[in-house]
């Protein structure tokens, strides 16, 4: 069975104030996603499915999922303020969504093989996509427990030049399985490493060769039933804030503590490409001409 493609695009809309200003990063137009779409074809997945907003459904629909007609099986899924679990209901006030275990729970219905879940507007490059197929594609044990994946990415290959950013630092075992991932929101790239200055007035250093998650994970559908208990035990607690989120990453760390998930960690050399500040926009375009310079892509994806 090939694996699925899960890109979770519901903020787009919000982040760019209409689909219309979707930033092209390639010479032909494309956009960031694009290059997922491509690497995941060539890394051989079966079917993309997009989580996004209904508001939005039509222009998403006619200005992305039309290019790949034909190329790979497409699918919606649609993430929904008031889709809550019976006896929850949103606070007053409450506009922002739930965060990205909210989003992942709206594919439930879509999907039922092996997956990779990603975000819309990072690149991650073809090895990354290779090595999470190659892994997807594989028997799990049948012990009982979870058996997903992730892949890493080292810690100076995902820095700003322009600002701090926010990474989930992986620690494993010498097996290279997860033991847990420690966020720090204000990691500062410093001359070949980085500086953790979480703690006002310490400067923590960091090599820079850390393992930190992106957000690249690979699932069976079993992470579903997961996710539905951590869900509505998080809005037992917190859905009565108007801000709270539920995060995939918290949520997997949780699974592991109790013994009911194994995630192996793949790491790759490849560079991630994100546009955290407006001043990085012209490191990704540029970034995105070296790969294409170099044959690692076409000049145009879908000409």
């Amino acid at each position: 069975m090939k694996p699925t493609l899960l890109i979770l695009a519901a903020g787009m809309g919000s982040r760019y104030g209409g689909l219309k200003q979707l930033d092209a990063m390639g010479p032909s137009g494309e956009v960031v996603l694009d290059y997922s779409v491509f690497d995941a074809i060539r890394a051989g997945f079966g079917k993309v499915v997009f989580v996004i907003r209904r508001d939005f459904e039509e222009l998403f629909r006619t200005q992305i999922g039309s290019k790949y007609a034909g190329r790979i099986e497409v699918d919606y899924a649609f993430q929904d303020l008031n889709d809550l679990p019976a006896g929850f209901s949103v606070p007053e006030g409450r506009t922002k969504p739930w965060g990205t275990a909210h989003a992942l729970l709206a594919a439930a219905s879509v999907v039922n093989e092996p997956f990779l879940m990603i975000n819309a507007d990072d690149f991650y490059g073809q090895d990354a996509f290779k090595k999470i197929a190659a892994d997807l594609t594989q028997p799990r044990p049948s012990d009982g427990k979870s058996h997903w994946s992730m892949v890493g990415f080292y810690l100076k290959n995902t820095l700003s030049e322009h600002g701090s950013v926010s990474r989930g630092v992986c620690q494993c075992d010498a097996n290279g399985m997860l033991n847990t991932v420690t966020e720090m929101t204000k990691i500062f790239k410093h001359g070949a490493g980085a500086e953790n200055r979480e703690v006002e007035g310490a400067h923590v250093p960091l090599t820079g060769d850390e393992v930190v998650s992106m957000n690249f994970f690979g699932f069976t559908p079993d992470i579903f039933t997961h996710l539905r208990q951590a869900f509505a035990a998080f809005l037992a607690e917190r859905g009565a804030e108007i801000k709270s989120e539920c995060y995939v990453p918290a949520e997997v760390n949780a699974l592991i503590h109790a013994g009911k998930a194994e995630v192996r960690v793949l790491e790759t050399t490849g560079k991630w490409f994100g546009v955290t500040y407006p001043e990085d926009k012209a490191e990704v375009v540029a970034s995105i001409c070296a790969l294409i310079d170099a044959g690692e892509y076409p000049q145009s994806l879908w000409g």
